[in-house]
């Protein structure tokens, strides 16, 4: 099976929570890792998403620690959403 995996990186410019953490993580930028694989059998090359990670960091007594947090397309997309709402003033549900 081919694979590929594609790195970006989101900014938020507020405070932001995910359903998989506690606390909320600090505004900033972080690198979000998307993994896909070959569909095979069609006649054009298409991808289907196998996971999506957060680059975010590490509870650690060593500096510069990341971890990586599984997360969901429609979840970023949402925190996304709701980080762009707060800076023009509009109310997030």
């Amino acid at each position: 099976m081919i694979e590929r995996t594609t790195n970006s990186e989101i900014t938020f410019a507020h405070p932001f929570a995910l359903s998989s953490l506690v606390a909320p993580l600090q505004a900033g930028t972080y690198r979000l890792v998307v993994d896909e694989e070959l569909i095979e059998g069609l006649s054009f090359p298409a991808y289907r998403r196998v996971a999506t990670h957060l680059e975010i960091p590490a509870i650690s007594v060593e500096a510069g620690t990341r971890q990586f947090l599984q997360v969901t397309a429609a979840e970023i997309e949402s925190a996304l959403r709701n980080d762009a709402e707060m800076a023009i003033g509009w109310p997030t549900n």
